[in-house]
């Protein structure tokens, strides 16, 4: 079972519309549309969201995203009918761009907290996944992998530390023709936001997928990918598997 998502939107379109892009991203991921009006106008249905968690529920857990100010009321006060039986969590994170950064997480077989964390790095918040007070590791080097680092120490004389060194990083190549663009961006958020690490690309949020596409990076453009924390190389490894198929795409 993966983590099931609920669209709520004053507009029935816009809901569908949303679902219907991420699926392209995500096909194994259930996500339930709950937009407009019961009776086919704009706005907001309690009846209409009840029933998308009804029908979401059953699964890792249910995470809700909502377009609006009354459609984010209508979903918590929607929420507060859960039985509890599996975790139900709203994400604060704009719906399309979330929506999709979070089905990829979910597709991934991200867990309900992850793939929340997913969805609002798209807003640009940062993604508190747990992270190691020390990063200890050894150093190893597989397929342009490099790993080691270990946590920051302060010299002696109260001198400033100095950065921290990843425990993996890489450096690659992009490969598909159209570059980093919605796709490749959402899939490597999703897929990095699943992992218990800390990574940046080209010094953006690895987990954001509006970070990523603000890289602008083209064919033939290099990412360098550096991770801190107990899943740094399967993070990094996991940029370099995408980049290095191409994402899937010619």
């Amino acid at each position: 079972m993966t983590v099931r998502i609920v669209v709520v939107s004053h507009s029935d379109k816009i809901a569908d519309g949303a679902v219907e892009l991420a699926a392209q991203m995500a096909p194994d991921v259930m996500m339930v549309p709950a937009g407009g009006t019961s009776d086919g106008r704009i706005g907001t249905s309690m009846e209409k969201v009840l029933a998308a968690l009804e029908t979401a529920a059953g699964g890792d857990g249910v995470v809700v995203l909502a377009d609006l100010g009354s459609a984010v009321m209508t979903a918590e006060s929607a929420m507060e009918f859960s039985d509890g039986s599996t975790p139900v969590l709203l994400a604060d994170a704009p719906i399309v761009e979330g929506l999709v950064a979070a089905a990829v997480a979910a597709q991934g077989g991200a867990g309900v907290h992850a793939v929340r964390r997913a969805a609002e790095a798209t807003h640009g918040y940062p993604a508190s996944r747990p992270k190691a007070e020390e990063h200890l590791g050894a150093g190893v080097q597989a397929g342009g992998i490099q790993g080691g680092g270990g946590a920051d120490h302060a010299p002696a004389g109260g001198e400033p530390a100095a950065p921290a060194t990843p425990d993996a990083s890489g450096d690659f190549e992009l490969v598909n023709l159209a570059g980093m663009h919605a796709r490749p961006a959402a899939k490597i958020a999703g897929g990095l936001s699943a992992l218990d690490a800390e990574v940046t690309v080209n010094g953006v949020d690895g987990a954001s997928m509006t970070g990523l596409m603000t890289l602008a990076a083209g064919k033939g453009a290099v990412l360098h990918v550096e991770a801190y924390g107990p899943d740094a190389e399967r993070a990094v490894a996991y940029v370099a598997d995408m980049v290095n198929n191409g994402f899937g795409e010619p």
